[in-house]
């Protein structure tokens, strides 16, 4: 059972040895830990935002997060993935967290969420 995202938001990957309930409450805190990471530049959340793309839950509870940036010169580069992998390896259960970044696809703003749209006043 995977769980259901709205439009623009990551792809999920869960395997299958771990209980619904398990998942759920996965899928839950790991999207409320990518929430408490921001872009420096901007004010909102890297969730919101859309720089996600893909969170993927091995059995051994270890995340796999393929993420962007808004620009590929952004000067937290370097450091917004151990960021993520702070952030996401602190939710109880998890065993541990891995960044990738990916620029495929480029980022736009078609990714944001409504959310971010209304903090950033960009509708």
């Amino acid at each position: 059972m995977e769980p259901e995202f709205e439009p623009n938001r990551p792809e999920m990957a869960v395997d299958g040895a771990l209980p619904p309930a398990e998942i759920d409450r996965l899928t839950d805190d790991i999207i409320a830990a990518l929430k408490t990471v921001y872009d420096p530049e901007i004010p909102s959340d890297i969730y919101e935002l859309g720089l996600i793309y893909k969170v993927e839950i091995d059995d051994s509870k270890m995340v796999l997060i393929d993420m962007t940036l808004t620009a590929p010169a952004c000067p937290v580069a370097g450091e917004m993935p151990s960021w993520v992998e702070a952030a996401v390896s602190a939710v109880p259960g998890v065993s541990g967290a891995k960044v990738t970044m990916v620029f495929d696809p480029p980022w736009d703003q078609s990714r944001m969420s409504d959310e971010a749209r209304v903090a950033l006043d960009m509708w």
